[in-house]
């Protein structure tokens, strides 16, 4: 890349040098350091300036000597001095710039991964794939979480999604599954479970510095037990989308007979919590997401038709299966989501592990 500018300096004291005495071409070496800055740090940009401002001295020689200390030729390499300084200057706060960023995203793959822990490829007996979709290009988390706890007898995984977007949403999202992984290996019965997460939510609200916002702050969630022998499934629905159970290429969308209000309105609705039961069998494909998957739209407004969509695929495995949803996802909304997306697919395999 270098060799661009250095030659684009070359060819411009050529030209200048054999061009008649009225025509100058001098000036247009300051594009040498600007095209340098765009690749290449201070150093390289300074190297490339100095050599421009050089290669305007050695025009003024070449054509007269005595034009060297005219007062056109000392205006241009002025202008070059300047226009290089001011360009090194901008290379060295662009590095510094690029570091800090450098710095920012560090801390929030490492966030990311210490709120969303990825979820490992076996589960006990099952096979599990995850996959977070940000709607903003440089988003590592927000609002959108998932999390999986081992009991003794099988597997408690939860998908949910905050209201509201920004610091606060990763905040309560961080409660919530902090608060799910200290209390789903124990004992307790799902609607307990449901109950103590309720609470968290709500408890959070009541801390000191925090503001009233009740009925304003909750989260969708959906709270899945599944044994590690047997082929039914427990789940309560806070208000969160349905599960799908995707078995020989048909998807059946599993819709909650009684679903209960959103975490953190405990207070508020007094939910009793219904589990509702469904066959997972042996070589079913279970798929949790969030609602930034159904809530999709393509062009004209339509939103992403997503049991429809997944109909007829024959992918049984987990990560396999999550590829293919999200290239479907994308090219089905043009390349960008309007909102966080997450998606879960869990294989119970059809020969134990």
């Amino acid at each position: 890349m270098a060799a661009i500018p250095i030659a684009l300096i070359a060819a411009i004291v050529v030209i200048d040098v054999l061009a008649p005495p009225d025509i100058h071409l001098g000036p247009l070496l300051v594009a040498a350091p600007a095209i340098t800055a765009s690749f290449a740090g201070p150093r390289m940009t300074g190297l490339i300036a100095a050599l421009a401002v050089v290669a305007q001295a050695v025009i003024a020689v070449l054509r007269d000597p005595d034009e060297l200390f005219s007062a056109n030729h000392q205006a241009q390499i002025a202008a070059l001095v300047l226009v290089g300084s001011s360009l090194v200057i901008f290379c060295v706060v662009r590095e510094r710039r690029a570091r800090e960023l450098t710095q920012v995203r560090y801390v929030s793959e490492t966030a990311q991964r210490v709120v969303l822990r990825p979820l490992p490829k076996w589960i006990g007996p099952l096979r599990v794939a995850s996959l977070y979709l940000a709607a903003e290009a440089e988003a590592q988390i927000g609002g959108d979480l998932y999390a999986a706890s081992r009991t003794r007898s099988g597997t408690r995984l939860i998908v949910g999604d905050v209201r509201g977007k920004g610091m606060t949403a990763v905040g309560d999202a961080a409660l919530l599954l902090g608060a799910f992984r200290a209390a789903a290996h124990r004992q307790a019965s799902l609607p307990e479970l449901a109950a103590y997460l309720d609470g968290s939510v709500c408890w959070n609200l009541t801390e000191p510095g925090e503001t009233d916002q009740s009925g304003e702050t909750f989260i969708t969630a959906t709270i899945v037990d599944i044994p590690d022998h047997g082929s039914m499934i427990d789940m309560i629905d806070c208000g969160h989308p349905p599960p799908i159970v995707v078995r020989n290429g048909r998807a059946t969308l599993i819709d909650a007979y009684q679903a209960a209000p959103p975490l953190g309105l405990g207070e508020l609705a007094h939910p009793r919590y219904h589990v509702d039961t469904f066959t997972f069998e042996a070589g079913d494909l279970l798929l949790l997401y969030t609602d930034g998957v159904v809530e999709a739209r393509d062009s004209t407004g339509t939103f992403y038709p997503l049991t429809e969509r997944i109909t007829g695929w024959t992918e049984s495995d987990p990560d396999a299966f999550l590829r293919r949803l999200r290239r479907d996802l994308l090219q089905y909304v043009g390349g960008r989501l309007g909102d966080d997306a997450v998606m879960i697919a869990i294989e119970r395999p059809r020969t134990p592990t």
